[in-house]
């Protein structure tokens, strides 16, 4: 008989005493609701239990029968619960127009005899929570990436920002993982800072949590990586477990992290569903992540398994558009579907059993489509393989609209004619010189490339879809004559292939540096909020435009203004906010700008690189004092908002 994991209380309980009668131990009635007490929980808290806190192994057995019967006695059938193993839970009421999605075929993982010394710890909650930090996309990317590998270790990975998130539900995770960057002289990230600020006021508590950090910084400030120490040094305050000690990773993240999420993965793996860290399974679960472990079949095949999501309730805020009526809005439904169902399935759901006539791009039965995109709450996703539980949490609403930057057809559906047009007007096809190689059908040479040149070259944009980076842009939406970083990408990637001929690679940068092209994009750290996609594309761009600085020697407006600052930074020894303003101010707007902005915090003694008030201050005023700390721009300001993004760039990455 399967045993019970988990119970709660849904709302509109009528106070009628039934389940305190039949089983006392766990439920206590008030003269508002059914609680859950806190004795027979692992999260030790009295409420109704919505965060889903596990019944303690020792009871489970116990109180199984009677919780299920006390569930039977509900008038109302408000008492819900979970068998363990993942068996099916107690069918929750419909809510009002539900939709209930067809879910992709799916195995659930075996966690029987064949999953052999790990099947204790690959039953139950394989919950991991991934929290994330970021000012520039760096850290949100990571977790990204963590949740990918995680699934390999039989977990089922949620990534969650920290901006508005409930401090208080920290205790309803058993494995937690914290990637965070430090901002500015040991800052908090933005989106960290209310989490912070609300964590050390109430002090929660957080035994029985297994956690580890991953803390991004820069080893040329004094405070290196502190947001991240923070966090740890917090999380073992309260009562939580380091299952491996903090990662502290500079500017160059990428090879740390690896390191950790390799160590951190197979070890929090093994934090079983009553939050017991089993040591002495690590080994076995590295070789179980790895694909390698025998798994007890008499073929000896691994096939991992596909990992099935508990159902969601949500609200869907679909945007549709009547091209005949000329009319747009949003059609608001309930629905109840699969976590692991994705924003495709949710659609099709909704056009079979609610309107036939909603209209959007589906994925191919083959693989994915590059086409599929949507707007869903804010970031541009591929609709076919992003699953609802990425997104959203039981009963949040998630609100899907078509992507921007392209005419819209019908509803969800857009029209790629824009990025099909600008790609064929820049030719990103190749056009080669002749060289040693072989030769093609028609004669012409295909030339030769190394193993490491054709990685490097794959990776610079390695994207689901230049179509999608197009719209992740906040540019590309309001200026008809950019081409968009998906465009650029191409021709990023063509100039840098080395079978392009020398003419090829000139008309490719000629397209990147003039009008349309890559210096049109007003802030390329904006695209990084979408995801791994958006973080690969925003990378590629950032070096794309250094090469172009280098190979118009710094000329035009953009390249003037870099190398000016670059020799204030150098003269004077200081990237703070003096020298920045001065830069974009220009003097007069500078001394305009006295009783706001940085004149104020210069005069307060605020400066970036925390030297002396009256040293700083000297940056805005005019020769003698000025020269040779900001040559050439006494009587020019940056105009536009891109030219500032370029100098933070190209100089500084801290920023």
């Amino acid at each position: 008989m399967p045993t019970v994991a988990k119970v709660w209380i849904e709302e509109d309980c009528i106070t009628c005493d039934a389940c305190q009668d039949i089983l006392p131990e766990v439920f206590e009635v008030t003269d508002d609701t059914s609680l859950i007490k806190a004795e027979v929980r692992e999260d030790g808290t009295f409420d109704r239990n919505t965060g889903f806190s596990a019944i303690k192994t020792e009871f489970r057995a116990e109180y199984s029968e009677l919780i299920e019967e006390a569930a039977d006695a509900c008038p109302v059938e408000i008492i819900k619960f979970e068998y363990e193993a993942g068996a099916a839970t107690e069918v929750a009421e419909e809510a009002p127009a539900a939709v209930e999605a067809v879910a992709p075929v799916a195995v659930a993982a075996d966690t029987g005899a064949d999953a052999g010394v790990l099947a204790g710890v690959l039953s139950g909650d394989r919950g991991l929570a991934i929290f994330f930090g970021s000012q520039t996309g760096n850290a949100a990317g990571l977790a990204e990436k963590t949740a990918k590998k995680a699934v390999a270790y039989g977990l089922e990975p949620s990534v969650i920002d920290m901006d508005g998130y409930d401090q208080s539900q920290f205790s309803t995770h058993k494995r937690i993982l914290i990637i965070t960057s430090t901002w500015g002289e040991g800052e908090m990230p933005d989106n960290a800072e209310e989490l912070w600020n609300s964590t050390n006021s109430s002090n929660p508590s957080l035994a029985g949590i297994h956690y580890s950090v991953c803390a991004i910084g820069d080893t040329s400030y004094d405070e290196f990586c502190k947001a991240g120490t923070d966090w740890d040094d917090k999380f073992k305050s309260l009562g939580a477990t380091s299952i491996l000690e903090i990662k502290l990773c500079d500017v160059d993240f990428d090879e740390p992290w690896t390191e950790w999420v390799n160590e951190v993965l197979p070890r929090i793996a093994c934090v079983d569903s009553s939050g017991v860290f089993h040591e002495d399974l690590v080994e076995a679960m590295i070789a179980y992540g790895a694909g390698d472990e025998d798994d007890g079949a008499s073929d000896g095949d691994f096939a991992p398994p596909e990992i099935v999501m508990p159902t969601i309730s949500l609200t869907m805020k679909i945007f549709r558009y009547n091209p005949v009526m000329a009319q747009s809005g949003y059609d608001t439904i309930a629905v109840a579907l699969p976590g692991h169902a994705t924003i495709e399935d949710a659609l099709v759901a909704v056009k079979r059993e609610v309107d036939g006539s909603l209209t959007f791009r589906s994925g191919g039965i083959a693989g994915h489509n590059p086409l599929t995109g949507v707007k869903a709450n804010g970031r541009i996703l591929p609709a076919d393989t992003t699953r609802i539980c990425d997104l959203v949490s039981d009963g949040a609403t998630l609100t899907i609209e078509p992507i921007p930057g392209y005419d819209v057809l019908k509803d969800l559906m857009v029209s790629y004619d824009r990025y099909d047009n600008e790609r064929a007007n820049s030719k990103p096809w190749m056009a080669a010189d002749p060289r040693q190689g072989e030769k093609l059908v028609s004669g012409a040479p295909m030339g030769v490339m190394a193993s490491s040149e054709a990685t490097n070259l794959h990776t610079l944009a390695d994207v689901g879809s230049l179509q999608l980076v197009n719209a992740m842009s906040d540019t590309y939406d309001v200026d008809d004559e950019y081409s968009g970083p998906g465009i650029a990408l191409q021709r990023w990637v063509r100039s840098q292939d080395p079978r392009s001929g020398v003419k090829h690679v000139k008309q490719m940068f000629s397209l990147m540096q003039n009008k349309g092209g890559i210096w049109d994009e007003a802030d390329i750290s904006s695209i990084h909020r979408h995801g791994i996609d958006g973080s690969q594309a925003a990378d590629a761009l950032y070096e794309a435009r250094s090469r172009l600085l280098a190979e118009y020697k710094f000329t035009g407006r953009t390249g003037r203004l870099v190398k000016n600052y670059s020799r204030s930074v150098k003269m004077s020894g200081n990237v703070n906010e003096t020298t920045l303003y001065r830069s974009v101010l220009g003097p007069l707007g500078l001394g305009s700008n006295l009783m706001n902005g940085v004149s104020l915090r210069m005069m307060l003694g605020f400066t970036r690189n925390g030297g002396p008030m009256m040293r700083g201050f000297q940056g805005m005023l005019v020769p003698p004092a000025g020269i040779g700390k900001i040559p050439n721009m006494f009587n020019g300001k940056v105009a536009n908002h891109h030219e500032v993004v370029a100098i933070f760039n190209e100089l500084d990455s801290r920023f």
